[in-house]
């Protein structure tokens, strides 16, 4: 167990939460006003659920939110080694052109429960919700646009991630955009946790 899960409640965000709590601040000033004034609107045009842990002794304290969404990792456009590498796990008769994902829109850890392992914890309880057998949807892989900042990109390597193309040059070309690129996207395959 964890703190997440020992001394937090998880929570829908909703607007009616965010006036209660204290102003969520992560440190990243778009994170902070995307979960403060976006979030609930995203969810409101179903193009991302946003939720949130709570301390439980302290429900006006929001430890850390996240948004997700649906997404697909494709394979198809990808060079040939990456291509590989994506489909290694997946038998031969099962491979597609894209797989079924959830994408980790936006994810916030409060400066105040910062390098406490709050994040770590969070990411695996996101890979047990998408693996579990009550799951309501298929879902191969987690994948994200992380900020193309060490910090960002260190955390989810820490946490098992790895990048869909191996440079930011096939990235920028593959998605038709310039350099440097702002954000890098990663995949994690849940078949790691089933295994």
């Amino acid at each position: 167990m964890g703190f997440l899960t020992e001394h937090c409640s998880l929570r829908v965000l909703t607007r009616d939460i965010l006036v209660s709590c204290k102003p969520f601040v992560c440190g990243n000033a778009d994170l902070d006003d995307y979960f403060c004034n976006d979030a609930t609107l995203y969810q409101e045009q179903l193009l991302g659920k946003t939720y949130c842990y709570t301390l439980e002794d302290d429900p006006g304290i929001i430890v850390c939110a996240f948004t997700l969404s649906n997404d697909s990792v494709r394979v198809d456009h990808l060079p040939g080694s990456r291509k590989k590498k994506v489909n290694s796990s997946i038998p031969f008769t099962k491979r597609l052109r894209r797989y079924p994902a959830v994408l980790i829109g936006r994810l916030g850890v409060n400066v105040d429960f910062a390098d406490k392992g709050v994040g770590s914890e969070l990411m695996d309880i996101l890979k047990m919700w998408f693996t579990l057998p009550d799951n309501k949807a298929a879902c191969r892989f987690l994948a994200v646009d992380s900020y193309n900042q060490p910090r960002t990109i260190h955390y989810y390597q820490k946490n098992g991630f790895e990048f869909l193309f191996s440079t930011e040059e096939q990235e920028a070309e593959n998605a038709a955009i310039d350099l440097p690129l702002t954000t890098r996207y990663m995949y994690f395959d849940l078949i790691d946790v089933v295994n």
